[in-house]
């Protein structure tokens, strides 16, 4: 990234604090409510948790088909493998709204104006990226058909710079709990997510940091992320996943 790598100590960028006994209610309220709606009002299985690190230098990448991917895989982490917060870039139309914003906000997303080079929100994700937990979706943007697309060379060049591990999740279902155009969510959906083992990124590690660098890192991700794709698309019920 450049100048813009070195400059990165001028970032402003959040740290994972002890809660306060005020936050720690607020979050767990929340989980509490959320889980509900997921495991009570929905029909919810996880499957390799056991892959997950707790605490920093983590990615969780994965396929985004939903609103409530951002919700879901939060939970699933404090659920399975610690209370924790997992940082997520979000796009910046959503602060605008009081709630949602302050709801947000406190399960660890932040805005990216998404149509712009928002150099200071990619250094803030790098650093992140080094010492916390980040939720992150290579291809984006939401699937438009529930499959997963191309990845953004971009989620590869911010891999490189801070060479998390980064652990491949896939998240199914989501798609139908809130159909494009409905406003109510369809309850007693079958909703599934799966994390894979770390993807091994070493060898681009140690290669030149390069456009060709950056696409080799994406395309690796994104097809780990195919994999716990295809490896669930039957047993979900959904219809098989596939790279467009």
């Amino acid at each position: 990234m450049g100048q813009e790598s070195r400059a990165s100590e001028q970032v402003n960028v959040p740290r994972q604090q002890p809660m306060s006994w005020g936050k720690k209610i607020w979050f767990i309220g929340w989980w509490l409510i959320i889980g509900a709606f997921f495991t009570l009002l929905n029909r919810l299985k996880v499957t390799g948790w056991e892959h997950v690190p707790p605490g920093g230098g983590v990615v969780l990448a994965s396929n985004h088909v939903s609103l409530f991917d951002t919700l879901l895989i939060p939970w699933v982490n404090i659920a399975k493998v610690k209370l924790e917060v997992v940082w997520a870039p979000a796009k910046a139309e959503l602060f605008r709204i009081p709630i949602v914003s302050q709801l947000i906000r406190s399960w660890g997303a932040f805005p990216v104006r998404r149509r712009a080079q928002d150099f200071r929100a990619m250094r803030q994700i790098v650093e992140l990226m080094r010492r916390e937990k980040v939720m992150l979706f290579p291809e984006g943007t939401r699937s438009r058909d529930g499959r997963l697309g191309k990845g953004n060379r971009m989620a590869g060049k911010l891999i490189y710079e801070a060479r998390p591990v980064v652990i491949p999740t896939a998240v199914i279902g989501t798609e139908r709990l809130l159909p494009k155009g409905k406003i109510l969510p369809r309850l007693f959906t079958r909703l599934e997510v799966r994390f894979g083992p770390p993807v091994p990124l070493e060898e681009y590690y140690a290669m030149e940091d390069t456009k060709e660098t950056a696409e080799a890192i994406t395309n690796a991700v994104m097809e780990a992320i195919a994999q716990q794709l295809h490896a669930s698309g039957t047993r979900s019920g959904s219809q098989t996943p596939e790279i467009s």
